[in-house]
């Protein structure tokens, strides 16, 4: 029983409000497990009614049932972490490398990829939302895309990212790239592009494990990676985020290259 599988069909219909709601609930699931309803309400500045509506439009019983899958969860997630750790200290970080962009590519799922791929042919207007590390590797990708004759848009501060979500309407492609899928910021264009009437199609990368942004994306790709902070920076690969971004472009251009401009594959 777990809380992302039983909310992820309400997501949708969660007001701005309520969306703020889960994602508190989502950050702070630790402390919200012991603590009774008049305590997260009150930590959320929501009457106990309003939370309690809140919890049941998500799909739970009551307050009761609610923390009780949460607790479920969270055991779950540490059980998983401790069986297949998604960031582990190395031995060989080569060998390791090389699996984790393996398995980013391995994992995607071929309707998945020809949904976004899809998309593309109709050559829509091409959002790419992201930051720190995973900004620079979006640099890359945005060059790629660009070449390719799409017409991109790649925001690279919160001021531009801002403006950015007036110009997207229901035939844009959205591509949140993001490892972790808790940044608020993202969290915050990922709900307020939820709610555009057309809705875009959102394309999140993220971590393998459950997260908002995901949970949040009509197409979600894993990537895999390990991670590695320097004086206290977050310099974790993201050359698996590229191997997923060139394999959706290059899929593209083998189903539409014919169509769209001379394509050949040079032989070595």
């Amino acid at each position: 029983m777990n809380f992302f599988e039983i909310v992820n069909a309400h997501l949708s219909g969660l007001t701005a409000n309520e969306q703020k709601l889960f994602d508190y609930v989502v950050k702070n699931m630790d402390q919200i497990k012991n603590q009774s309803i008049r305590e997260v309400a009150s930590a959320t500045y929501v009457s106990t009614a309003t939370f309690l509506r809140f919890v049941k439009k998500l799909g739970f019983s009551g307050f009761s049932e609610f923390t009780t899958v949460i607790k479920f969860t969270l055991i779950n997630r540490q059980d998983s972490e401790q069986a297949t750790p998604f960031v582990v200290k190395q031995t060989d970080y080569r060998e390791e490398y090389l699996k984790n962009i393996s398995e980013s590519v391995r994992v995607m799922q071929p309707e998945r990829l020809h949904q976004v791929v899809e998309r593309l042919a109709a050559h829509p207007d091409v959002f790419f939302f992201a930051k720190g590390v995973s900004k620079h590797a979006v640099e890359y990708i945005d060059y790629l895309y660009t070449m390719a004759g799409f017409k991109t848009h790649y925001p690279r501060d919160h001021d531009f990212r801002r403006q950015a979500l007036s110009q997207i309407d229901g035939d844009a492609l959205v591509f949140i790239l993001t490892y972790a899928g808790s940044d608020g910021e993202m969290l915050d264009i990922m709900s307020r592009l939820v709610d555009k009437k057309p809705k875009p199609l959102l394309v999140s990368i993220t971590e393998p494990d459950n997260n908002t942004i995901q949970n949040l994306s009509d197409i979600n790709f894993y990537i895999f990676t390990d991670g590695v902070t320097i004086n206290d920076t977050d310099i974790s690969s993201r050359i698996s985020t590229i191997s997923v971004m060139e394999l959706i472009l290059y899929q593209y251009v083998e189903d539409y290259g014919g169509r769209d401009f001379r394509f050949q594959k040079r032989e070595e």
